[in-house]
């Protein structure tokens, strides 16, 4: 990122870019280039066209007021719960109804086959319910005993 990013919201709530020339984009979508391993890394403010607007090296170097911009539109737009425990699982063979405290609280989801727990190196993991719904785990090794148990009989 070269020169300072503008950004504000218009009165309709929709995030506005105003660029070196004076020139207004609104509707401007922030993408993450890498969401899962370096959410802070590769941000492209795409226009309503789908063409790259501007480009910001890391989110960590903006000020806190476009930081914080940025910030709510992805997490209006990105949702994934983090697994903290494992309960239960009904059957050790897939599909299965796995029940699970995440950082937004108690849910139950179907997992359909065990291909749907990806590994990310590092104890990552990604689950995908079969509605879609994507759950990460940060670090499975640093989970309790009861739901590395659970887990283990997945991987």
């Amino acid at each position: 990122m070269s020169t300072p990013l503008n950004l504000s919201r218009n009165a309709f709530g929709r995030l506005v870019l105003t660029d070196a020339e004076g020139v207004e984009h609104v509707g401007v979508t922030p993408v993450r280039a890498h969401p899962i391993s370096a959410p802070d890394e590769g941000v492209s403010l795409v226009g309503l066209d789908g063409h790259e607007l501007a480009w910001i090296d890391r989110l960590s170097a903006l000020p806190a007021a476009q930081r914080e911009l940025l910030d709510e539109e992805f997490a209006a737009r990105d949702f994934m719960p983090t697994v903290q425990r494992i309960v239960k699982v009904s059957t050790f063979s897939t599909p299965s109804q796995w029940t699970v405290q995440t950082d937004r609280g108690a849910t139950d989801f179907i997992l359909k086959t065990e291909e749907e727990i990806r590994r990310l190196g590092e104890g990552r993991l990604l689950i995908t319910s079969s509605h879609g719904i994507v759950f990460q785990v940060p670090d499975r090794f640093a989970l309790d005993r009861h739901s590395k148990k659970l887990l283990e009989r997945f991987l």
